[in-house]
């Protein structure tokens, strides 16, 4: 039986737009040995759907990953529909810092061959065998030292919006590159603190049980990543020490932490942090545009892609088999692939 939405995505999508029910957005994850993943993610569609669930889950042999929405008047049957998978039972919920619940508008779980794609030899290590987990006060505590080492474990159009002070922020576009880059990076301080972050914790998991399985010594990482950071935070009164948005990979690609801006327009260098796609969907890219290039571009990233979208669409179906756009060869856009006046151009 396929368990999947069956109704236009569009439609979906002005319908939640429309709609005012209220909506809590959230992210979890678990690693864990599930034997058949495929059986697994029909249970837990029927279990997520009947609650009125909106989002997306990847299931795996090692366990499961969610960025999800729910009704808030269901969220403690959410709760009680996700606790009443075992390896799920008690596992904690990242609630969205800056959410207006519209982040979701359809439920999609996909089996997949890991939860985040790393390029590990999964058997070569324990992932079990993890770094220490640093609630909010142990991070600002442990990073007052200078001689601690920060480390951004995200992508390089995640850290461009927000990240915390002082951090390294590798120059990569997927988890797979950062892993060794990093490992290069800190290849001859294995004896000192390291400090990892990502968005929900996830990335960092899995990172700081390989580094340790590489020779590392002191590994930490900040439990639930910047979310659960900043929402111990606001709850505890800290100084948070993260700068800017954070980015998040749903309809809204970012919840502001502070308001600091600390990006700039790819197209035109002014103060921005605001992360759209391309209106070509021949293109998609994804990329950091202020309103007056937006105005400009006719929200796209190139005055090619602007005029492209102009042309009768028999032609762009037609042109679509020959062009290539920006998104065509960069999956995120880099403020340095930029030139002024021209969109986005190769270097």
């Amino acid at each position: 039986m396929k368990l999947h939405n069956k109704v236009n995505r569009d439609e979906l999508r002005q319908r939640l737009l429309q709609s005012n029910e209220q909506r809590t957005t959230l992210s979890f994850y678990q690693y864990a040995h599930i034997e058949d993943p495929a059986r697994f993610r029909n249970e837990l569609y029927l279990l997520l759907d009947a609650v009125g669930t909106f989002g997306r889950i990847y299931v795996a042999k090692e366990g499961v990953n969610g960025q999800i929405s729910v009704p808030s008047a269901n969220f403690e049957a959410f709760k009680a529909a996700l606790y009443s998978v075992p390896f799920l039972n008690g596992i904690r919920l990242n609630i969205a810092v800056d959410d207006d619940g519209k982040s979701f508008f359809t439920l999609a779980i996909k089996v997949r061959e890991k939860i985040v794609a790393d390029g590990l030899d999964d058997a070569s290590f324990d992932v079990t065998k993890r770094g220490r987990h640093l609630s909010a006060a142990e991070f600002n505590e442990i990073t007052d030292d200078p001689d601690t080492l920060i480390v951004d474990m995200r992508n390089h159009y995640e850290s461009e919006v927000g990240h915390f002070k002082g951090a390294i922020l590798p120059d990569v576009a997927t988890f797979r590159e950062e892993l060794p880059l990093v490992e290069k990076i800190l290849e001859d301080k294995k004896d000192r603190n390291i400090v990892m972050y990502c968005t929900g914790g996830i990335r960092c998991e899995k990172a700081s049980a390989y580094y340790l399985h590489r020779g590392f010594q002191n590994v930490f990482m900040v439990d639930g990543g910047i979310i659960e950071y900043s929402r111990q935070c606001e709850e505890q009164g800290l100084p948070n020490k993260f700068v800017g948005k954070n980015f998040v990979f749903d309809e809204r690609l970012g919840e502001r932490i502070s308001e600091d801006v600390v990006a700039v327009c790819h197209q035109c260098g002014s103060p921005c942090d605001t992360h759209v796609n391309c209106a070509n969907d021949a293109c998609h890219l994804l990329f950091i545009q202020c309103p007056s290039c937006a105005a400009k571009y006719q929200h796209c990233c190139s005055t090619k892609c602007a005029d492209f979208n102009q042309l009768p669409e028999d032609e762009r179906v037609l042109l679509r088999k020959t062009e290539v756009f920006n998104g065509s060869k960069f999956s995120k856009g880099r403020y340095k692939a930029f030139r002024h006046g021209e969109g986005l151009v190769m270097e």
